[in-house]
């Protein structure tokens, strides 16, 4: 049986992806800060989910969870980090930007190289990030957000880089959603919402045929393209 930590199993899509890895034979770690939504989660079926509560944020902390969690699995092949948050600001509210920072920046960087330094020492493994089309362009209505999801795609494209070189089995999956029908798709005026679990699906399938990069749902590769291309003197007045 293989074992996978999913960070951020609390609800939305991380939710549904660990459903979707133990209904395929992963042992799963799911973490979270909402304890009792994990807890209801591993009821559902609890010789595939063990539970870790902490928070994402907690930079200093994250090892010792992600080793212990990771004792507790008896190894790891794979982690998945889909804890993210963002707000619309466009009044610049400098708490949400920096609590945005805090989880989307520093948290995804301490869990990213803890999980990169681990496959290194292990010679083998799979780390994906939940990142967003939102990253490749910036916006007003949510800096810090857009700006984030940019460091992220960055990031990872890094750590792939760096798992090239090792010439070990070690695989880097950046997925890129558009809308998809969770709490963080807040607004108005939404187009191409995908189910959670149609969400979920495409991700486990790119997962599984370890891709370097995929959109969910696959239509908003063309939106992804038409961001990249689109001048700058047109983006700034959208």
């Amino acid at each position: 049986m293989k074992k996978a930590i999913v960070v951020g199993a609390s609800s939305g899509i991380g939710h549904q992806l660990a459903v979707l890895l133990a209904a395929n034979n992963y042992k799963v770690g799911i973490t979270g800060r909402r304890d009792q939504l994990l807890l209801n989660l591993q009821s559902t079926n609890p010789a595939h989910f063990i539970v870790s509560v902490f928070d994402a944020t907690d930079v200093a902390g994250i090892p010792q969870y992600l080793n212990q969690l990771t004792k507790e699995l008896g190894g790891l092949d794979l982690l998945v980090l889909s804890s993210g948050t963002g707000k619309i600001n466009e009044v610049l509210d400098g708490r949400i930007e920096q609590d945005t920072n805090a989880l989307n920046v520093a948290g995804f960087t301490e869990i990213a190289d803890w999980a990169f330094k681990f496959f290194q020492e292990q010679a083998f493994g799979h780390f994906v990030g939940i990142t967003s089309i939102a990253g490749l362009r910036g916006s007003g209505q949510a800096p810090a957000y857009f700006a984030s999801k940019a460091y992220q795609i960055s990031y990872l494209e890094g750590l792939r880089q760096k798992a090239k070189h090792t010439k070990l089995p070690i695989y880097i999956t950046d997925i890129r959603p558009g809308f998809v029908d969770t709490a963080m798709a807040g607004g108005e005026n939404l187009f191409w919402v995908a189910p959670v679990e149609k969400a979920a699906a495409q991700i486990y399938k790119a997962i599984e045929d370890k891709k370097n990069v995929a959109y969910v749902t696959r239509r908003w590769r063309l939106i992804g393209f038409l961001f990249w291309i689109l001048p700058g003197f047109i983006h700034k007045r959208l």
